[in-house]
């Protein structure tokens, strides 16, 4: 099966990843350097980013959703930032889920618009402007930590307990995007999503840089829908494994899996594949949110597919309740210091 990051990324350090251990030195220190010397411009309103340390899913989305909920809820209007990953906009666009497909504005921008204001663009601070002309009074940046453009008053950083930093090299060697400590320095709280062991050294990494650590899990939706299923599960996503173990906790039959490289846009051998196997040996179809909204816009074979397909919702859920009501509130606490500072 195609995976975006090499199977090796995620083992103990062996000699593949420190044959590449030069490399990752290199871009490391690029990386730092970049992080240090980031504009950080500043922008009339609160802005959150939820980032991870590495390449590939940790559940950046289902965080920034949880947050702009709790936003809401403080009578605040939310506004979604998104690099929009593989779209094809050339200025700060809004997104409409009626309007736009994941090839014109990315996958993750339709999840995030479907539930409220987004806006994709490469200049992340041309699309935070553009966020507040459309009314948005806290913005919520869905990745975006590394380049940091933007001025964050909050950032959350994500990481999952089962896959934690993989070997805690940085790419080339292993999946981290810059050296951890330097990452560290430039967090506000780390989140740690499910449960294992994996993300102890960023958990110690925190806990000596006097930074919060959360918790929470992905919580499936209507569980009770897959009990006793049997099932042919597909997902294209930076972490299949993760969906695969959701399923099986509905206590689904997982029969047949198919995992993609994140982003992909399917073939039609690969969907036909899918189709066939499912009717052969009677199984039903499941997918993700992030895979069903590239599958909607299409026709023929993948307009077939997304028919035939189920969605496993996810919603995550803090280990304590108001967590995000804090985040929020710190958020706003931060930036109304630095415009009091800033006169």
């Amino acid at each position: 099966m195609v995976s975006e990051a090499p199977p090796f990324w995620w083992l103990k350090s062996d000699w593949r990843a420190w044959a590449l251990y030069p490399a990752s030195w290199v871009y490391g220190s690029i990386a730092r350097s970049r992080m240090e010397r980031a504009p950080r411009t500043p922008v009339d309103a609160p802005v959150i980013c939820v980032g991870n340390f590495t390449v590939g899913g940790a559940g950046k989305t289902p965080t920034a959703l949880a947050l702009a909920d709790a936003a809401r809820k403080a009578g605040m209007k939310p506004g979604f930032l998104s690099r929009g990953y593989r779209g094809n906009v050339r200025t700060a666009t809004r997104v409409e889920v009626s309007r736009h497909d994941a090839r014109e504005v990315g996958d993750e921008p339709l999840l995030l618009a479907a539930k409220a204001l987004t806006v994709v663009s490469a200049d992340r601070v041309e699309g935070a402007r553009r966020l507040l002309l459309e009314g948005a009074d806290i913005i919520i940046m869905d990745d975006g930590f590394q380049s940091a453009a933007l001025l964050f008053d909050y950032a959350l950083l994500v990481v999952d307990a089962h896959r934690g930093i993989g070997n805690g090299h940085v790419i080339p060697g292993g999946p981290m995007r810059a050296p951890l400590l330097d990452q560290m320095r430039h967090a506000s709280a780390l989140l740690v999503i499910g449960e294992g062991t994996a993300a102890d050294r960023a958990i110690r990494s925190a806990a000596r840089a006097a930074k919060p650590v959360f918790s929470g899990a992905l919580a499936v939706q209507k569980a009770r829908t897959f009990k006793d299923k049997r099932l042919l599960a597909f997902a294209a996503i930076g972490n299949p494994e993760k969906f695969f173990d959701s399923l099986r906790s509905t206590g689904a039959h997982l029969v047949s899996e198919r995992s993609f490289g994140d982003h992909h846009h399917f073939s039609d051998e690969e969907i036909r594949e899918i189709l066939e196997t499912a009717a052969a040996n009677q199984l039903d179809i499941v997918t993700t949110s992030k895979d069903m909204v590239r599958l909607r816009a299409g026709r023929g074979l993948t307009a077939e597919l997304a028919d035939k397909s189920r969605v496993l919702d996810v919603r995550l859920e803090f280990e304590q309740p108001d967590i995000a009501a804090t985040i929020i509130s710190s958020a706003i606490g931060s930036f109304k210091k630095r415009k009091l500072q800033n006169g």
